[in-house]
């Protein structure tokens, strides 16, 4: 059985985190809802979710400054965030994806665009997990391959040691 994706939605209003929520848990994502940037943070470090929604013009920290955040830390810098926003300027755009943002969506919302653009970062993320995997896998064998070169090197030592120059296979 997989487990569900699981989204935090960060926005100061709550008419936006209503209507995400509907439309993401109609395509049964697990949704939670943060008012602040300050509630996000606290509930990004106590659970980690697997994507982030996050507005960027909040009172108090901001989602630029939220974000940084979440990217300085090690348990949350590889979590996804895409940015929303009214702002629809080429310098807010650019700085969301400096500080680490993967995505811009602006307002007002088109449902269908949020959820392709969710679903491409998550299977980008899923992607990104299988590739580490691989990575793992192949540096266990370069380990392995290692240890065994050292053994043949460990036994042609003792065959030469022995006399023996070459073995009939």
């Amino acid at each position: 059985m997989m487990e569900k994706t699981s989204i935090l939605i960060v926005d100061d209003k709550p008419e936006n985190l209503h209507l995400l929520s509907d439309v993401l848990l109609a395509e049964d994502y697990v949704v939670r809802q943060a008012i602040n940037g300050n509630m996000a943070l606290k509930s990004v470090v106590f659970e980690q979710p697997d994507i982030i929604l996050l507005d960027i013009k909040m009172p108090g920290m901001d989602g630029f400054e939220l974000c940084f955040r979440l990217k300085e830390l090690p348990k949350t810098k590889d979590i996804p965030v895409i940015f929303l926003s009214a702002q629809d300027d080429v310098v807010s755009k650019l700085k969301a994806f400096d500080i680490g943002g993967v995505d811009y969506i602006t307002k007002p919302f088109r449902f269908q665009e949020v959820l392709i653009r969710v679903s491409r970062q998550i299977e980008a993320k899923k992607q990104q997990k299988e590739l580490n995997s691989c990575h793992k896998k192949i540096e266990e064998l370069e380990t392995l391959t290692n240890i065994l070169a050292d053994k043949l090197e460990q036994a042609r030592l003792l065959l030469e040691k022995a006399g023996i120059r070459e073995i009939a296979l």
